[in-house]
């Protein structure tokens, strides 16, 4: 059965120091492989993890990359260029949007 054309929307809420930040960034890599297109929302503790290097590499092979603009600001990140910052809106798009939504705490 071929994925091609399916959307896989993923949440990351844990820090990038946590195993389900890695699993959630690895989830969005095996299922960019398997030719879907990845929304990624980094939002609490994730947003620490936005320059993340295996996370950014995916950004260039067409993963969509967002990060909680608020998170970021409460742990006074910057916010630059390495992910698009948005509010939750974007969340309740991407649940719409995508042919499933996963969630990594």
């Amino acid at each position: 059965m071929s994925l091609s054309g399916k959307k896989l929307g993923l949440l990351i809420s844990a820090g990038p120091d946590r195993p389900n930040f890695r699993h959630g960034v690895r989830t969005a890599a095996a299922a960019l492989d398997q030719g879907l297109s990845v929304y990624l929302y980094c939002i609490d503790d994730a947003t620490a993890g936005v320059d993340d290097p295996e996370l950014q590499a995916l950004r260039s092979r067409g993963l969509k990359f967002y990060a909680c603009a608020y998170g970021a600001q409460r742990r006074n990140l910057p916010l630059t260029d390495r992910a698009n910052f948005a509010g939750l809106t974007i969340v309740n798009d991407l649940i719409a949007a995508t042919d499933r939504f996963v969630s990594f705490n």
